[in-house]
C-alpha cells in the first residue's frame, strides 16, 4: 500500500505560529490549575517527519507529515493522570481530566525528586543540511539507488529492503514548579536488509545507520549496503559453527548492542523499584566485574542519537556512571524513581511522542576503552569464535540471546574459518564477570531504535570497545 501524505509550508508555519500563541497560555494554564494537583507538566509537541520503505520493487509507504499535538500529566498522592491531545482547543479539558484520573488513582504519598526550575530556548546543531531542506523526490531516489545496489549484486538476492526516516521535533515543556523549556533537534535513520536464497539455504543481511548531525550522513552509503548484500551472499557457501560453550571476541558493535540489551535495561530504575529481587540483584556496590570495566549512559556528551540538553520532566541531561572499577555505583532515572530510591535524577525520562508518558530510558550507552591491544584478545586461543556486527537479538530479565552478522573460528590464536548462525547466548551478570580482557578501540554505534512498554523505535547511542569473553554459550548445529 503506498502512503503519500504531503503538506505545504504555508501549514507548517502555521503550526508554528500556534505553537508560540500557546507558549504564555501554558503557563497560565499551569498556575490555574496547579494548586489542586501535587505536579503538573504540560509537554506541546511540533514535528515534521519523512517515511519511506522500499520492499523489493514495492513502495510500502512514502510519505511526509506534520503533527501539532501535546499531553498533560498530573500527580496527586502517588497517582499519575495522563492525557494526550492533537486539537489545542480541548487543551483546558485535558488538564482537567487528567487531574480527575490522578484524583482517582492516588492513594499514597507523591515522591519526586527536586531540580531547580529553568526557564530556556535551545536546540540541537545541525552540522550540515536540515532534512526538511531535501525534497521528497530526492529522498526517494536516494532510497531507490540504495536499493537497486541491494538487488543487483547477485542473482541470489532474493528480497531487499530500504528504510528511510527523518524527524524534527521541537518541544515546549511548561511545569508546575516554574520550568518552561523549549528544545528542537532532528533525527535521521537508514535501514537495509537483503535476503540471499540457494536452495533451502537462507541467509540476511542487514545495515544501520543514525545521525542526529546532517543529512549527508545518509549520503555515500554504498559501501555499507553492499556490504549487507555481501553477507547474505557469503553466508549461503559456509558453514554452520558447531554449538557449544567457547571464548569469545566481540567487536565493539556487538559490545555496544550487549552493553545497551543486556545491561543497560535493567540499569533503568523504574525497572528495578517495583521488582523487590531485581532490585536486590542489582544493589549499589555489588561487584559485576573486574576493576577495568566501567560502564556509562549519558545524553550530556554531545553529537550521539541519544544527546540532548533536557529530558521530557525537564530534568538536565547528565552522564551517569553505571559501573565503576567493575563495581554498580549507579542507576537511570526519572524524578519518581529517584524520589522514591532516595537517589539523584539522572535525566532519563523520555518519551517517543507526545502520544505517550516518558518513561526511564537509556540515552547514549558505552563501555569505556581498555588498555588491551585489540590483536591481543585473540592470544592463547586455542578454540574460540570471533563475532562481529549484529542481525538481531533478544532479552529476557537477565538472560539475552544475540546472532552475529559476521564470525569467524579462532584457532591457536588466528582467525581461522568463517562460519554463519552464530548466536550468543548468556546471564548479563555471569558474561561482565567473564569479561577477561577489554580492547583498547572504540566505536560509537548510531543505529540504535530502542523500544520499551509500547514505545519502539526512540533514538539512541551504543558504543564500546572490542571484548574478549570466556564460558560463551554458541548456538549453532549440534
Amino acid at each position: 500500500m503506498i502512503e503519500i501524505i504531503c503538506k505545504i509550508v504555508k501549514f507548517f508555519k502555521t503550526m508554528s505560529q500556534l505553537l508560540e500563541d500557546y507558549r504564555n497560555l501554558l503557563t497560565d494554564l499551569v498556575t490555574r490549575y496547579q494548586t489542586q494537583i501535587d505536579f503538573l507538566t504540560i509537554r506541546l509537541e511540533e514535528a515534521e517527519s519523512t517515511d519511506i520503505l522500499l520492499r523489493g520493487n514495492r513502495i510500502e509507504t512514502l510519505s511526509e507529515s506534520l503533527a501539532l499535538g501535546g499531553q498533560v500529566r498530573a500527580c496527586y498522592k502517588g497517582g499519575w493522570g495522563f492525557a494526550a491531545f492533537n486539537d489545542l482547543s480541548t487543551l483546558q479539558d485535558k488538564i482537567e481530566e487528567a487531574i480527575a484520573s490522578a484524583k482517582i488513582i492516588g492513594d499514597d504519598q507523591t515522591i519526586l525528586a527536586p531540580v531547580e526550575p529553568i526557564q530556556t530556548v535551545c536546540t540541537l546543531p545541525l552540522t550540515g543540511i536540515d532534512p526538511r531542506n531535501i525534497p521528497l523526490t530526492e529522498k526517494k531516489a536516494l532510497c531507490d539507488r540504495y536499493n537497486s545496489l541491494l538487488q543487483q549484486y547477485s542473482d541470489l538476492i532474493t528480497t531487499s529492503s530500504v528504510r528511510y526516516g527523518d524527524s524534527t521535533q521541537r518541544i515546549i515543556l511548561v511545569t508546575s514548579e516554574g520550568t518552561a523549556i523549549e528544545q528542537s533537534w532532528s533525527d535521521l535513520e537508514m535501514r537495509f536488509s537483503a535476503t540471499a536464497r540457494k536452495g533451502e539455504t537462507v541467509q540476511t543481511g542487514r545495515e544501520t545507520t543514525g545521525s542526529r548531525k546532517a543529512y549527508q550522513d545518509l549520503e555515500n552509503l554504498e559501501a555499507q549496503v553492499q556490504g549487507a548484500a555481501a553477507r547474505a551472499v557469503k553466508a549461503l557457501s559456509l558453514p554452520s559453527i558447531k554449538g557449544g560453550t567457547y571464548r569469545v571476541v566481540i567487536d565493539p558493535i556487538l559490545t555496544g548492542l550487549f552493553v545497551h540489551e543486556a545491561f543497560g535495561h535493567l540499569s533503568e530504575a523504574d525497572m528495578t523499584y517495583e521488582n523487590p529481587d531485581l532490585l536486590e540483584v542489582m544493589s549499589m556496590g555489588k561487584s559485576f566485574g573486574s576493576q577495568e570495566l566501567q560502564i556509562y549512559d549519558g545524553a550530556l556528551p554531545e553529537g550521539h542519537r541519544g544527546s540532548y540538553y533536557y529530558d521530557d520532566e525537564g530534568t538536565p541531561a547528565t552522564t551517569t556512571q553505571l559501573i565503576k572499577d567493575g563495581v554498580l555505583v549507579g542507576r537511570l532515572h526519572s524524578r519518581e524513581t529517584a524520589g522514591r530510591l532516595g537517589e539523584k535524577p539522572t535525566g532519563n525520562a523520555r518519551c517517543l511522542s507526545y502520544h505517550y508518558p516518558p518513561l526511564v530510558r537509556m540515552t547514549n550507552t558505552w563501555i569505556e576503552r581498555g588498555k588491551t591491544p585489540v590483536a591481543d584478545l585473540f592470544q592463547n586461543i586455542d578454540e574460540g569464535v570471533y563475532a562481529c556486527n549484529w542481525l538481531g537479538g533478544m532479552t529476557n530479565g537477565e538472560m539475552f540471546t544475540f546472532s552475529a552478522g559476521e564470525a569467524w573460528m579462532i584457532r591457536n590464536g588466528e582467525l581461522a574459518e568463517p562460519v554463519r548462525d552464530v548466536t550468543l547466548s548468556g546471564n548479563v551478570f555471569k558474561t561482565l564477570a567473564n569479561i577477561e580482557a577489554i580492547g583498547d578501540d572504540f566505536y560509537w554505534d548510531e543505529s540504535g531504535g530502542c523500544g520499551k512498554g509500547g514505545q519502539n523505535g526512540l533514538p539512541v547511542g551504543c558504543g564500546g570497545p572490542s571484548l574478549r569473553v570466556k564460558d560463551v554459550v554458541v548456538g549453532g548445529d549440534a
